[in-house]
């Protein structure tokens, strides 16, 4: 019996329905083309130039990790990160023109020139000896700065295998060398009779610093990845682990908050403080970020979490008392919960802040995972909904994160397997672009097919090694994705100009830096790549006139004779405001991300207000944690600021 049209329609509606669902959510998810003409217009504003980066000579060659036993047949996968790079005044220049980087076909941290503007002295490897190590102990990152006061600018450097290290400046003048450095423990070890170290195996993938409480004084923010165990020990114990699940993970190795404790001219303290929450504190943190919101000087604290819930943090400190509260973000019916800060079940891999609209409030950029017909998640570019810091403080007061998440309004949701990520102004227009590291493992077989299978098993199952699929070189997931250049086109949305722009080589990038290396007004920016040669970009725009760069300095410890300047005014915030009356925030950021660090200038792009003076209101807190807040005019250029009860410019030595 022929069935009628009628009963036919009604057979086949179901399959109607879901082949016009899947038809309008693809035109939905397709991304606004832009014409070639408006590309090239938008790629015109950029000009990159890349540069080696010397590196010491006869540095040992490795592509792979040793690793625990029980994490041999993915031992791809465990050798995915620690490459990282970082910009900073190392030698007391005045000029942000020195690299400490950390290359893991070496497993070397590294101190080296810029290539534009560094000169004097030769790359070298920062070695802890005489402090206890091991040949299972590798480094993760390097973050500079002040951390005893002197006016030198030490290293932090942070490991898997150990608590980090402080590589102290002994405070002479001249060429840099190892012997510039006086190792020291941030955390006093266990040592063995034969000298290795037997301290507690940390295994440290993000470092923040900042005066989390308001004393005056950098604090840090340790937050580890792998518990502690010997992962990259090949006679370790089988007692390592995996993440207990894709989603709401937290058998990680937790976070520590390290609260300034002392400082002579050779020697610095710290104590671990339970400022977190422990609940909120053991999440596979790959990057963290700080920023105050609310006008009180007291960053704020953003977790990015590899398998799950990102974490944000309303700074509650006092001084000598650290104190973060949990906040997420409220969600409205149409916005699933993985774009909402604190809700999320994505694999949050770097963080940042910075004022990427110019309206004078900072906003947040998280990387995860998105590469298309693999783990498709979301970037998440959180725009700050305060009115202004007083709107900020009340919402934070009631755990309200004042953020909502516009990455598929502004084209910037998917990139692929993103790391660290960098706002800057690269052409001085008054506008933040964005650098983002990006790509996981390459190889010569596509084993995405394998990943995706691990991501649909069962949570109690993924905690245990021998559950995870094989990762082992040869294999590739997201091997050769191309790190992105996110440029705001005139609609006002963002285009990715890595290709135009020459920036799409196709080995995995990890970190990020961000500085002005030959203080000619132009920021230039740094890449980490992992198992292959870092690169350096020199910015071919050159401030001619149209920015605002600002150099911020307390008293050094010991006076005018200690240091070439002075000490980081750690987390002072200037709010620029052009003649045109368009605001900028921006702030001296003591170091954050995944494993790259911007340098502490606090840099600013005048647009199409040129030249002509501006207005900075700049807020600081002294040497004793006491605020101050002062409005200067300034010219267009760099500039010098001693902090102290007043603003005071001052030369570079």
């Amino acid at each position: 019996m022929r069935s009628s049209p009628l009963a036919v329609v009604r057979r086949l509606a179901p399959a109607l329905f879901v082949i016009v669902l899947a038809s309008t959510l693809f035109v939905v998810a397709q991304r606004p083309s832009v014409s070639a003409a408006s590309r090239e217009a938008l790629s015109s504003q950029f000009r990159f130039t890349e540069m080696p980066i010397a590196l010491p000579d006869d540095l040992p060659h490795k592509s792979i990790r040793v690793v625990n036993p029980r994490y041999e047949h993915i031992k791809s996968w465990i050798s995915s990160v620690g490459a990282a790079i970082s910009v900073n005044d190392l030698n007391g220049q005045g000029v942000a023109n020195d690299l400490c980087l950390v290359d893991t076909r070496s497993d070397a941290a590294i101190v080296t020139p810029a290539p534009a503007g560094g000169e004097g002295y030769a790359p070298f490897v920062l070695d802890p000896a005489p402090l206890p190590m091991s040949d299972i102990i590798a480094p993760m990152g390097c973050v500079p700065g002040d951390f005893n006061g002197d006016g030198w600018t030490d290293l932090l450097v942070y490991y898997w295998g150990r608590t980090p290290v402080i590589f102290l400046h002994r405070g002479q003048p001249g060429p840099l060398s190892l012997a510039s450095y006086q190792p020291t423990e941030v955390i006093a070890p266990s040592t063995a009779p034969d000298g290795t170290y037997k301290g507690m195996q940390w295994n440290t993938n993000a470092v923040a610093v900042a005066d989390f409480d308001g004393d005056g004084h950098p604090d840090l923010g340790v937050f580890n990845y792998f518990p502690e165990t010997g992962v990259l020990d090949p006679n370790g114990q089988p007692n390592v682990t995996m993440n207990h699940s894709m989603s709401r993970a937290t058998n990680a190795g937790g976070a520590h908050i390290l609260r300034w404790n002392g400082a002579t001219a050779s020697s610095v303290s710290f104590k671990e403080q339970p400022a977190i929450d422990p609940r909120y504190a053991t999440g596979w943190t790959l990057g963290a970020s700080s920023a105050d919101l609310d006008g009180d000087l007291l960053p704020e604290l953003y977790l990015a979490n590899d398998f799950g819930q990102d974490r944000m943090f309303h700074n509650r400190s006092t001084p000598g008392n650290i104190k973060f509260a949990l906040v997420d973000a409220e969600r409205d019916p149409l916005t699933p919960k993985s774009l909402v800060v604190g809700h999320d079940s994505f694999k949050g891999m770097g963080v940042d802040f910075g004022d990427l609209r110019g309206e004078g409030r900072f906003d947040a950029f998280v990387s995860n995972i998105t590469t298309a017909w693999g783990l498709e998640e979301s970037n998440l570019v959180f725009l700050n909904t305060a009115s202004g810091p007083a709107d900020a403080k009340a919402k934070l007061a009631k755990g309200i994160a004042p953020f909502h998440n516009e990455a598929g309004k502004l084209d910037m949701a998917w990139t692929g397997w993103a790391w660290d990520v960098k706002m800057a102004d690269f052409d001085n227009s008054g506008r933040l672009a964005v650098v983002q590291a990006v790509g996981f493992i390459q190889g010569n077989i596509n084993r995405f097919n394998w990943l995706q299978e691990l991501a649909m098993s069962n949570d109690m199952l993924l905690a245990n090694p021998d559950m995870w699929p094989k990762a082992v070189p040869g294999d590739d997931i997201a091997g050769r994705e191309p790190m992105a250049f996110w440029a705001r086109h005139e609609s006002g949305r963002y285009v990715n100009l890595s290709a135009d722009l020459g920036l799409d080589a196709t080995t995995p990038t990890r970190g990020v830096a961000v500085g002005d290396t030959d203080g000619d007004g132009g920021q230039d920016f740094a890449i980490a790549r992992q198992w292959g040669q870092p690169a350096y970009y020199r910015n071919g725009n050159s401030g001619d006139g149209d920015f605002v760069g600002l150099r911020l300095y307390r008293p050094a410890t010991g006076g005018a004779a200690a240091g070439p300047i002075g000490t980081p005014a750690y987390g002072a915030q200037v709010m620029l405001t052009t003649a045109d009356g368009r605001r900028q925030v921006g702030q001296l950021d003591g170091g954050g991300g995944h494993s790259g660090k911007r340098s502490f200038d606090v840099f600013f792009g005048l647009g199409d207000a040129g030249s002509q003076p501006v207005s900075a209101e700049i807020c600081w807190r002294d040497v004793n944690g006491t605020t101050h807040k002062q409005t200067v005019n300034l010219t267009a250029g760099w500039h010098h600021l001693m902090l102290t009860d007043k603003v005071e410019e001052v030369s570079a030595r």
